[in-house]
């Protein structure tokens, strides 16, 4: 599959621009493992290997790779690619209101860095349509729902456009992710400041069931300097936040070339350090107490087992599935099963932290 998928599919997907790919591969995804008979046939012809559950926030995940927030924003193929291998899926970014996004072009492949640069800016359907199906359908793995605030809303009344989202998700989603971290939507990252995350986050942890209700985490920029990773660190922890997402793209670049000159989030290989980093930084200094989903320039088991080895318990892709295909979740899962068989051990989390 990997084969036919890079010396077939790939470059007809690829002589299209990187948006309209995403949109025909989604669309064709969502279309061909519509059925419940589909998805059973695509489990079996895509062999992902067992691994002992992994138990973080309250809820069983079947193995640590999940798809990131940003390839199904709005939520029309979960179930579908969770038939690929994905134990875990993250919709969105969803918005209280629908908004077409920023212009386009607005998404651009760096083809020989296996990158990506999109300042797609928050597209979605709106939280109503995106409830609308999520209610309708037969969750078939763990999906959590990324959430952001409008466009044309400023930053003084982001915490209202948050909370709209939470309550209309939080009966839906097996988890939440607040996002103030994408460059693409004006402003945006300024929320990650302590004093307006409180703005943020005292509202959502008071809507929030008494006995718990759902979990709640927090996606944060790779482009924060160690003592301001080390701040919003405590405050989660203070805060009693489930846990964080390390971490959303970049708005630096490896090096000056003309490639690189789109504005917008970086993502794919030349994240990993970036990403590696903040994992690290976090673990060492909250251990146990705040779970890490890390994301960031994942394309091998190796890739997989670094995230995990340095504090991630969990660890998303989407960059290395556009550039690997509908076989990269199955291949990335057997790889990373055979580095565990070779470490001596079995289980997940006697990983987590080592090198961290």
């Amino acid at each position: 599959m990997n084969f036919l998928y890079k010396n077939l599919l790939r470059p007809l997907m690829f002589s299209l621009d990187a948006e309209t790919a995403h949109n025909v591969g989604l669309e064709s995804l969502r279309i061909g493992l519509s059925s419940p008979v589909a998805r059973r046939l695509a489990r079996k012809f895509f062999e992902v290997p067992e691994f002992p559950p992994i138990e973080l926030f309250g809820l069983k995940f079947k193995n640590p790779l999940g798809m990131a927030a940003g390839f199904d924003k709005n939520a029309v193929a979960f179930n579908q690619l969770s038939a690929l291998g994905f134990s875990f899926v993250e919709t969105g970014t969803v918005t209280p209101q629908p908004q077409t996004g920023n212009p386009r072009p607005r998404m651009f492949r760096i083809h020989d860095d296996e990158a990506i640069i999109n300042r797609l800016g928050f597209n979605n359907d709106g939280v109503t349509r995106l409830v609308e199906r999520v209610s309708v359908e037969k969750k078939e793995c763990v999906l959590g729902i990324n959430i952001g605030k409008n466009r044309d809303v400023g930053i003084e009344d982001a915490p209202d456009d948050y909370l709209k989202c939470f309550h209309a998700v939080k009966d839906i989603a097996d988890y939440v992710v607040v996002n103030v971290s994408s460059p693409n939507t004006p402003g945006l990252r300024n929320l990650q400041a302590i004093k307006e995350l409180e703005r943020i986050m005292d509202p959502l942890l008071k809507e929030n069931s008494p006995d718990g209700g759902v979990p709640i985490l927090l996606k944060l920029a790779p482009d924060l300097v160690s003592e301001e990773f080390e701040a919003l660190a405590d405050f989660s922890v203070s805060k009693g936040l489930d846990g964080l997402v390390l971490t959303n793209t970049t708005v630096t670049r490896p090096r000056e070339d003309h490639r690189y000159d789109e504005q917008g989030g970086l993502s794919g290989r030349p994240l990993a350090d970036l990403s590696d980093k903040a994992i690290s930084s976090i673990f060492r200094r909250t251990g146990d107490k705040l779970p890490i989903i890390g994301v960031g320039g994942v394309f091998s088991g190796q890739d997989l087992m670094r995230k995990i080895r340095l504090g991630a318990s969990l660890v998303q892709v989407y960059t290395g599935f556009v550039y690997g295909g509908p076989g990269f979740p199955s291949a990335i899962l057997r790889e990373f099963r055979e580095l565990l068989e070779r470490s001596g051990t079995s289980e997940i989390s006697e990983l987590t932290g080592l090198d961290g």
